[in-house]
């Protein structure tokens, strides 16, 4: 039984959203419901200064690094584009010293979506602020279809540490950004079909991440619910 960090983030209520306007710090469900079902305990990490990193991941076995705002493009020497959404360089801040701590202690890491990005431009890679300027024609934000529900395909490297995905694998899709350059360390190890990188891996460093959101699809489709259990109890 493993204790599972997930990195947290921040809602900033107001007085006509829910929680009666408080702050909330949180995590997605679906973390949670997966972890709990794999027999394992999930932790959720608050936001907190980058010299307090190592002692969370201290009481940690694994790290998550989950959705949520753009990281912002401060990060990777990068003007604010007009399509860029929300962004917490906070986070970004807190985030990347997690990577370091967890790195240090040789503790695996996933990263989704967000997570996805984040370590990317960690190790130096860099985004599109937004997947129009890709040309792509495939929907990346799904909205307003349900998370619950694939909407396109990815293709996936065979004998990469996805293969038991299969070579096609259908993922539901709630991102605007998406990697441009990748950073050196890391391998893509599946695709979109026009081209937008949907999961990388680094092996040696224990670090695997994707672009979709598996913790809402792992309960419906065993090939999802393969990804979590593969991170949990093999990575």
């Amino acid at each position: 039984m493993a204790i599972i960090g997930i990195a947290g983030t921040t809602y900033y209520g107001e007085d006509e959203v829910p929680f009666h306007g408080n702050k909330v710090i949180y995590t997605r469900k679906g973390f949670v419901d997966a972890i709990q079902a794999m027999g394992h305990i999930p932790l959720i990490i608050p936001n907190d200064k980058p010299e307090r990193a190592t002692d969370y991941i201290n009481i940690v076995d694994k790290l998550i690094l989950m959705g949520g705002e753009d990281v912002s493009p401060q990060c990777y020497n990068e003007e604010p584009d007009k399509l860029l959404g929300n962004t917490n360089p906070e986070r970004d801040i807190f985030e990347f010293a997690l990577i370091e701590a967890a790195l240090d202690q040789e503790k695996s890491i996933f990263g989704v979506c967000r997570g996805l990005q984040v370590l990317n431009v960690k190790f130096g890679g860099t985004l599109f602020q937004d997947v129009s300027y890709t040309g792509t024609k495939i929907k990346h934000m799904q909205v307003p279809t349900k998370q619950r529900f694939p909407t396109h395909s990815i293709e996936v490297k065979s004998d990469s540490v996805l293969d038991f995905l299969g070579q096609k694998h259908m993922v539901n899709s709630f991102h605007h950004q998406s990697i441009k350059q990748l950073a050196d360390n890391f391998t893509a190890i599946a695709h979109a079909k026009d081209g937008i990188i949907e999961a990388i891996s680094d092996e040696q460093r224990k670090i695997i991440a994707v672009q979709w959101h598996p913790e809402a699809t792992w309960h419906r489709f065993d090939k999802d619910k393969a990804l979590f259990s593969y991170f949990l109890n093999d990575l």
